[in-house]
């Protein structure tokens, strides 16, 4: 078992193909990643798109790989830079994504970054960042979006938060906080919107994904960038995660949780056994501390020993 699709509210199930075809779909984060690969299937089920990042030569790229790949026209594909920490410019990137196609079916909030840093190390500007970033750049393109969606009574609003959003991890002190901060509102929202079925809020809690975000997480300090990466091999195909979470959107799922064991099973411990996890939790902990002390990436932690001098 690779993936966990919680609190499914659909009374028969569709393919991502069938389902999400033709919806236009806005992704943040989308010059890489996960957000990068979501563009990719995106496009290969025939969704219109509607890329945002930071790196507008990077989007382009995605674009064209897209339609090298994927029956779609230029025109089905809005490149739109975007940078979450703008928050002054989220209401005119909002209009010009409406305007373009007249609206949006599907708003995917998959932009942010990483941590790998001991708390003890960290500066507090790494902490602020994190939450101004994950946090509320997240809410702020939110809040753009939803009064269209609620004007129009349907649509979906998916947020990529993680694993550490649901249980804490060691050097992941802010970014942790950051996703927990996510599940609540999110969480919260969800309670708001009863009186329209018809608007999806879904929160996705993937494990260890292969991907550049341990690349370009923060370390210590604001501009530091991480020592040595580590080998991902361990982790999540990339692809395998998204076609996940797009089944999961296909589907209506309001909380996904995806990712390979044993961290699954961890997160499982975490929900129904919590007494077991904390011991689980600080046995694993402080292994993953003493690899990342010798230099040994954090996520392969489980699996590697430590250097010994």
């Amino acid at each position: 078992m690779t993936s966990s699709l919680k609190s499914c509210g659909c009374s028969g199930y569709y393919t991502e193909e069938s389902k999400l075809k033709g919806l236009v779909v806005w992704v943040t984060g989308a010059s890489s990643g996960i957000g990068e690969e979501l563009a990719y299937q995106l496009a290969k089920c025939g969704s219109r798109l509607i890329l945002s990042a930071r790196r507008e030569d990077e989007l382009n790229r995605v674009k064209r790989h897209c339609l090298d790949y994927a029956g779609l026209h230029d025109e089905d594909i809005l490149v739109l830079p975007l940078d979450l920490l703008e928050r002054t410019s989220h209401e005119e990137k909002t209009k010009a994504a409406i305007q373009y196609f007249g609206h949006i079916d599907i708003l995917i909030n998959n932009g942010g970054r990483s941590q790998r840093s001991l708390c003890l190390e960290t500066s507090v500007d790494v902490y602020q960042a994190l939450m101004e970033l994950n946090f509320l750049g997240t809410v702020s393109i939110t809040k753009q979006v939803l009064p269209h969606m609620t004007q129009r009574g349907t649509g979906s609003i998916v947020t990529v938060s993680s694993v550490v959003g649901l249980a804490g991890a060691p050097l992941a002190t802010g970014y942790s906080a950051s996703k927990h901060a996510l599940q609540g509102f999110f969480n919260s929202l969800r309670t708001e919107l009863t009186d329209y079925p018809n608007l999806l809020i879904s929160t996705v809690c993937p494990g260890p994904v292969q991907s550049q975000i341990v690349h370009n997480a923060f370390t210590e300090e604001l501009n530091k960038p991480v020592a040595i990466a580590g080998n991902q091999e361990h982790k999540m195909p990339t692809s395998r995660c998204v076609r996940l979470m797009l089944v999961g959107i296909a589907n209506n799922v309001k909380e996904m949780w995806i990712a390979q064991q044993p961290f699954l099973l961890f997160y499982y411990a975490w929900q129904y056994t919590p007494t077991f996890a904390w011991f689980i939790t600080n046995m694993l902990g402080r292994k993953r501390v003493q690899n990342f002390k010798a230099g040994v990436d954090a996520d392969s932690a489980y699996f590697t020993k430590p250097k010994t001098s």
